[in-house]
């Protein structure tokens, strides 16, 4: 069993998804400074309203101020998921890293596009399951 986050302030990534018949909850908790080992590295935040700065291409350590590459820090850390899979109806849960990948999918218009993917395998069936980012639709 993983630790669920209580709360969302925990993770750098959460998403509960209906991926066809299944169903997926993946999140990726706050890792700790690699610097000082205390602080949970996060989102810079604005200093006039206190609110993390979505869009800075960093994190930082509220405590030492230490910054790193946003893919930098990403590509430590790991995802939890908790799914039933869509192909076999299998409960499961895996962890994978936190990497997203590209892979090719069909739009409604059955033209293919390539996507952000963090992919992991089903471990009854070992099918791909892919947790797209959210897809715009026009």
């Amino acid at each position: 069993m993983f630790k669920e986050p209580e709360s969302i302030q925990e993770c750098v990534y959460f998403t509960n998804r209906t991926i066809g018949k299944g169903k997926v909850t993946a999140w990726a908790l706050k890792e700790k400074c690699m610097k000082c080992k205390e602080g949970l590295m996060g989102k810079p935040r604005d200093p006039k309203t206190g609110k993390p700065k979505i869009r800075a291409k960093e994190y930082e350590c509220p405590k030492c101020h230490y910054r790193i590459n946003d893919e930098e820090y990403e590509n430590t850390l790991t995802a939890n998921i908790k799914y039933t899979c869509p192909y076999c109806n299998h409960n499961g849960e895996t962890q994978v890293p936190f990497q997203r990948k590209k892979v090719q999918i069909y739009d409604k218009e059955m033209k293919k596009k390539t996507v952000d993917s963090l992919r992991f395998q089903c471990n009854k069936c070992s099918k791909n399951i892919d947790i797209t980012k959210k897809l715009r639709e026009v």
